[in-house]
């Protein structure tokens, strides 16, 4: 396979390229007259909701933690014009869209909650009987 037919976003996933649309528009910020007459910001699109690239319970994940940044027609939108040039522009978008996929991928660990162990509880025990005989002994008796 072509390495460049597809866009990694980790080990187990690939994205395949034809998968993604590219528009390219004028954008603002550096660049001086060169940003007046070249289409240089980059926006990104992947249709989530048809990608063959994910299997169902990865884009039930992606479509809830990607929620806000889903269009009505269910593309991801990821936009780049932080540099001059259109190729680095698009290298950018891709590379925010896979971080961008990877995080909302990820399934965090479950917590298993600890308890306190015997000897814990006995200390625990132990200080607080300290602290009260120490209160105790402070207060002065009625005559």
């Amino acid at each position: 396979m072509d390495e460049s037919a597809f866009l990694n976003v980790t080990p187990e996933l690939a994205i395949p390229r034809t998968e993604l649309q590219y528009r390219a528009s004028r954008s603002g910020g550096p660049g001086g007259q060169h940003v007046n007459t070249s289409s240089t910001r980059i926006e990104l699109l992947w249709d989530l909701d048809n990608s063959r690239a994910i299997t169902d319970e990865q884009r039930e994940r992606l479509r809830h933690r990607l929620a806000p940044r889903l269009d009505s027609a269910g593309m991801v939108r990821v936009v780049a014009s932080d540099r001059r040039s259109q190729n680095q522009n698009r290298k950018e978008a891709e590379d925010r869209l896979a971080a961008l996929i990877k995080h909302a991928l990820h399934v965090p660990k479950k917590r298993r909650p600890t308890k306190p162990t015997k000897a814990a509880k006995e200390r625990r025990i132990s200080e607080k009987k300290k602290l009260s005989e120490k209160k105790k002994n402070r207060r002065v008796e009625p005559e």
